[in-house]
């Protein structure tokens, strides 16, 4: 930058002197060295913008994970409570020779599965290493409807499935068996994996998006017999684990059902965590099955170190998603039983 100046000057006897041009500016090194200032100032204002950015970005994700993860824990807790309802017909009588003599458990599922498409409350592939959603669980949840008045034959709507409808109205219960079903799983939708539904072969929807890990132990009174009985639940075992000799012995063992124990991971969209560190979560907590134990058993004493449930110690692959652990008990408000 320069600068000029002109100016006359006046000698003793009157006559008057022009001065010429005068010039100012910067040199070569001021201009450098406020280049270099400027550049610096140019790249903290960047850099505090990115940061901000940032911020915000992993911000908006934590809210959205404890929206999803809020959602989560009452879609299965409004299931959970249902799970064994009996119309009152049923629920206020004793049994007769009509009612079939081993009804099909109001709750159930598969250890470390998929469900079948085509029969999803009976059948299920075991998920293999590596695959999206490995070691999560398949639940069923199955109840009977309300009708509209005892013997009417026309269900009041009360009782909704896990997409949220009411079964046919023509749908009663004929016998002490349930007659509506819910399978929740962890499949892809969409390229994300998502905590699923399925209501009958072929019928299946995402319920929340960015779940990839989904856990369910079932709580049961253990005697020292070994066998299972009808009081509150003091063991928590893994689907697998209530398996019999015989299947009506397995229905038997589903029926003394009284709690579920459920463990989730859910994942937010690339870019918003930052941090990018290997984590290992623990979707039970860091339960042990003995003081000795390791973390991540939560309480499933059948569990050893040798033989750990897959899903219950979880390391995903360093992506950049911010995850969060949602852990929950979901006590039965119905009889399960006979």
């Amino acid at each position: 930058m320069h600068s000029a100046t002109n100016s006359l000057q006046r000698k003793p006897d009157g006559t008057a002197k022009f001065r010429g041009v005068r010039h100012s500016g910067f040199t070569l090194v001021e201009l450098l060295v406020g280049l270099a200032i400027s550049t610096v100032i140019a790249i903290a204002a960047i850099s505090a913008l990115t940061v901000s950015r940032q911020g915000f970005t992993t911000a908006d994700a934590a809210s959205q994970l404890r929206d999803n993860a809020r959602f989560a824990t009452s879609f299965i807790q409004r299931l959970g409570v249902q799970a064994g309802f009996k119309d009152v017909a049923f629920a206020a009588t004793n049994w007769t020779a009509a009612d079939i003599a081993n009804p099909t458990p109001p709750i159930s599922g598969f250890n470390n599965a998929l469900p079948s498409s085509s029969d999803p409350f009976n059948a299920a592939s075991t998920r293999t290493t590596g695959s999206v959603g490995f070691g999560s669980d398949v639940l069923i949840l199955r109840n009977q409807v309300a009708e509209t008045f005892p013997g009417s034959g026309v269900n009041d709507q009360s009782i909704i499935d896990c997409l949220g409808n009411p079964p046919a109205s023509s749908t009663v219960a004929t016998d002490r068996s349930p007659v509506t079903a819910s399978a929740i799983y962890v499949d892809i939708s969409k390229g994300e994996p998502s905590l699923m539904c399925s209501t009958g072969p072929g019928v299946s929807q995402p319920i929340v998006q960015g779940v990839e890990n989904f856990q369910v132990l079932y709580g049961v009174n253990s005697l020292s017999s070994g066998t299972i009985d009808y009081k509150a639940a003091d063991t928590y075992l893994r689907a697998d684990q209530m398996t019999a000799a015989t299947a009506a012995l397995t229905n038997d063992n589903w029926r003394k059902v009284r709690s579920l124990r459920i463990g989730m991971v859910i994942r937010g969209p690339i870019g918003s965590s930052q941090d990018r560190q290997t984590q290992t979560f623990y979707p039970f907590g860091l339960a042990k099955e003995s003081s000795s134990g390791t973390p991540g058993f939560a309480m499933s004493t059948l569990d050893t170190d040798t033989s750990p449930d897959a899903g219950t110690r979880f390391t995903p692959t360093v992506d950049g998603r911010m995850r969060q652990v949602v852990t929950l008990t979901v006590h039965l408000r119905n009889d399960q039983g006979k």
